[in-house]
């Protein structure tokens, strides 16, 4: 897998990184990087981007409802190039509002889709073609804000709802298996929205981040909440699990990143990222898959790669 980053942007673009060639001189030195490619084919804001595991197609999901999918250039290209037409692949459409987050199944080579139009929907990587199945359909569970595969379970996805609440679904019976034990208090200022769900890569635990600053773990078997913390100063935006599964990586609206021990549940290291535009700050956190790099990406329109 190459050591590349690519970013989406309020911008309506998309731009890939090669990391390849960032080792500043000196260890403290932070390092400007020229983008090497930019992928235009939005109609407005792109809010998430995914890759395949392979690396070589990449998804992209904004406010215009669209999913671009694209073919990932070679990380060698020349950034002044004339216009490669193979990179874009095609756009899947069927979302009627923004599309907020997206996850690549290498198991079945599928795309899931959550939207800011109620549903979530399940796709074929491969090809072009309207969605295989679309889940909350009428609204029933509210509007989806987050969704992730369960690692442990092929078969499950979990979604977490702007009300707070979060479910696991089996993707193949599009039934909903289990509702996480949600401890929403019903006060009048209680902002009880979840910013981001994931799934850890090994075991059975789904970990939530909250606008109301708190990390909440469940086990996903019993649905029920196993520790929850106040995790930052402000909204928790993102979260990511490195590879191994023994770190987590949370991002907030405090500027802040922080990374836990899974195991003991307590920060080892926070530092400072991005500053502060328009009461925002961090909007994603993330690992590389194979290589020790960890990136941001904030409203202050830089990310930023950590080695």
């Amino acid at each position: 897998v190459e050591p590349m980053l690519i970013t989406a942007s309020e911008d309506h673009t998309l731009k890939m990184w090669n990391l390849q060639k960032t080792a500043p001189a000196k260890k403290s030195a932070s390092l400007d990087v020229e983008p090497i490619y930019t992928f235009r084919a939005h109609r407005g804001p792109v809010l998430c981007v995914v890759m395949s595991s392979s690396g070589e197609q990449c998804f992209s999901g904004g406010t215009d409802g669209v999913i671009q999918t694209w073919n990932t250039p070679n990380p060698n290209v020349d950034p002044y190039d004339s216009y490669e037409p193979s990179v874009v692949r095609g756009a899947l459409e069927g979302h009627t509002d923004a599309v907020w987050g997206l996850v690549y199944s290498a198991a079945h080579q599928r795309l899931l889709s959550c939207s800011a139009d109620g549903t979530i929907r399940l796709w074929k990587a491969t090809e072009i073609a309207p969605a295989l199945s679309i889940f909350n359909d009428k609204q029933e569970m509210g509007i989806p804000s987050s969704v992730d595969l369960v690692s442990s379970d092929p078969a499950h996805m979990v979604v977490a709802f702007n009300n707070g609440h979060s479910s696991i679904f089996n993707m193949e019976t599009r039934q909903q298996v289990l509702t996480l034990e949600s401890s929403i208090e019903t006060g009048i200022n209680s902002s009880c929205q979840i910013n981001r769900v994931i799934s850890h890569p090994t075991l059975p635990i789904s970990i939530t981040a909250h606008e109301d600053r708190h990390i909440k773990f469940y086990d996903n078997t019993a649905g029920k909440l196993i520790h929850s913390m106040v995790a930052h100063l402000d909204a928790v935006t993102s979260l990511a699990v490195d590879p191994n599964g023994l770190y987590l990586m949370s991002g907030s609206h405090d500027c802040s990143i922080r990374l836990w021990n899974l195991e003991s549940k307590t920060c080892i290291q926070e530092f400072t990222a991005h500053r502060k535009k328009s009461d925002e700050s961090i909007h994603d956190v993330a690992f590389h898959p194979s290589k020790c790099f960890i990136a941001s990406a904030g409203a202050d329109a830089l990310a930023k790669v950590f080695v």
